[in-house]
């Protein structure tokens, strides 16, 4: 078991690195967001004003990832009574479906390239990264708003379904590509319903916001280790930061991104992360800033894999 379960963490690693994610055609989380957006009552296709609200999010954002992560833990189950390392390339096909690196940082580069180049092409594509409104945002902040991104998205794109394989990897692993899946579920949730706007969002967003607490904190960890400043999210400054942003987790991951540079990240009219904590202030990242911000988060996202690796291994 520890060794195929390392297998599944290893092939998800090659996987994402060799093709950054899976068609979107037979995208399990894909095809999750198609099912869900028929659930949807704030989009257009399906208008409308649900009764009992908190009830009808309460019970979305408690069946749906299980009945993911169900799922994901029954075909896992049924290849290892083929062979166990059936079940390890089946798992690492779920967790590599789960867990994206690669495509984070694509879009990251292609963001922070095009915005000195051509500001209206970054400003568009920046909506695949962050969810705010680009249209007046100039080149400095284009290029926060990416290393933001993949500060934030560190945590629940990668980390946090990494995190949920590995702790329960040493008791089964179709439990482990299970609570990899029911992670997903649950970020994929807030990301579709967990606004203010939305009536079913309130259940969705509180249940993200308490998966989501230990992996920021960890990808903190993991940024500061990857520039060997491994006590940079305990300082003073970066827990100041931290508590910046509204979310009670992303300004963590963030925080310790600003100090890792240093840079200032700030997202007009809801937060400003800067790490100096004098008059002078810190600029905005400067394209090298922004492409040194990729590296440290592939770092990062390569010692998030080897860790769960040895923990699964363990």
């Amino acid at each position: 078991m520890p060794a195929s379960a390392a297998l599944a963490v290893a092939l998800a690693a090659g996987l994402d690195a060799a093709f950054a994610e899976p068609p979107a055609r037979v995208h399990p989380v894909a095809l999750l967001g198609r099912l869900l957006s028929r659930l949807d009552p704030s989009s257009e296709s399906n208008p409308q004003s649900p009764s009992h609200p908190q009830l009808r999010g309460a019970l979305l954002a408690l069946l749906a990832p299980l009945a993911f992560a169900a799922v994901a833990g029954a075909v896992v189950a049924a290849g290892g009574f083929l062979s166990t390392w059936v079940a390890a390339a089946l798992a690492g096909l779920l967790l590599f479906s789960t867990t994206s690196l690669r495509m984070l940082l694509d879009a990251a580069r292609d963001v922070t390239l095009a915005a000195d180049s051509d500001l209206e092409t970054a400003r568009r594509e920046l909506r695949a990264l962050a969810g705010r409104d680009a249209s007046a945002l100039d080149a400095a902040h284009v290029r926060s708003a990416a290393v933001e991104s993949v500060a934030e998205n560190l945590a629940d794109g990668l980390v946090a379904p990494l995190l949920g394989f590995a702790v329960c990897a040493p008791v089964s692993l179709p439990l482990a590509a299970a609570a990899a899946a029911w992670v997903k579920g649950v970020n994929t949730l807030d990301s579709m319903f967990g606004y203010r706007s939305n009536p079913l969002g309130r259940a969705p967003a509180r249940l993200d916001d308490a998966v989501m607490w230990l992996p920021a904190r960890l990808s903190a960890v993991l940024l500061a280790a990857s520039v060997f400043r491994f006590a940079l999210p305990l300082s003073a400054r970066v827990r100041t930061l931290a508590r910046r942003p509204p979310s009670p987790n992303s300004g963590w991951p963030m925080a310790t991104m600003a100090a890792v540079l240093p840079a200032r990240l700030v997202k007009p009219g809801v937060y400003d992360l800067d790490p100096a904590s004098d008059a002078a202030g810190t600029p905005l990242p400067t394209p090298a800033d922004a492409t040194r911000a990729l590296r440290v988060t592939n770092r990062a996202g390569l010692l998030a894999f080897a860790l769960a690796g040895v923990v699964a291994w363990v």
